[in-house]
């Protein structure tokens, strides 16, 4: 077994509720993920990233690791992005503190957090944070598994977020949807 898997899976097990994947994300994926990034990114915010499997396409479509943010809970997986990753700023804690962290002005924001593991309060204060880090009319670029946004309907309307289906992953293991969301119209 690879060791990437191998860590992903054993944090899944010890901690299902913040890994809400059986697998890390495949190529295609995050390739359609990163799909409008490239060299020209500045900011760009990546939350959850586990092993770094999305982190890796942002990467390979261009972006500069100095202009990454990778935002994580799960202290393993910030030690081994720490070493896949050395210049691209990695912070250990949750995605609802990015303003304590002084994220301002990000391009674009990329998640794969299991924001249907999430209750609706606590997606409202990391969906708060991620707007605010955002500069006005850029996206939140979010997976799920299911076959509808993944965010509650009710949090949607009090952030008056706005949604975009991306594209569908039929190759993912297990297939996923990408959604892209904005605040306003």
């Amino acid at each position: 077994m690879p060791k990437n898997l191998a860590l992903f899976l054993g944090q899944a097990l010890r901690n299902p509720t913040h890994v809400g994947a059986i697998a890390p994300s495949g190529l295609i994926l995050g390739r359609l993920m990163a799909r409008d990034l490239g060299p020209h990114s500045k900011l760009v915010v990546e939350i959850g990233p586990g092993t770094g499997s999305l982190t890796r396409a942002i990467i390979e479509a261009g972006v500069p690791q100095e202009n990454l943010v990778l935002v994580e809970l799960n202290e393993a997986f910030c030690k081994t992005l720490a070493k896949r990753y050395p210049r691209a700023n990695i912070i250990h804690g949750g995605a609802q503190e990015l303003g304590k962290h002084g994220i301002k002005g990000a391009e674009t924001v990329v998640s794969g957090l299991p924001f249907l593991n999430f209750p609706s309060g606590l997606q409202h204060e990391i969906l708060s944070a991620v707007f605010d880090a955002l500069e006005p009319g850029r996206e939140l670029v979010q997976f799920t598994y299911g076959r509808k946004p993944p965010i509650s309907p009710q949090v949607m309307q009090n952030l008056e977020l706005t949604w975009h289906l991306r594209g569908r992953v039929w190759a993912n293991f297990p297939p996923a949807s990408v959604y892209e969301f904005r605040r306003g119209g």
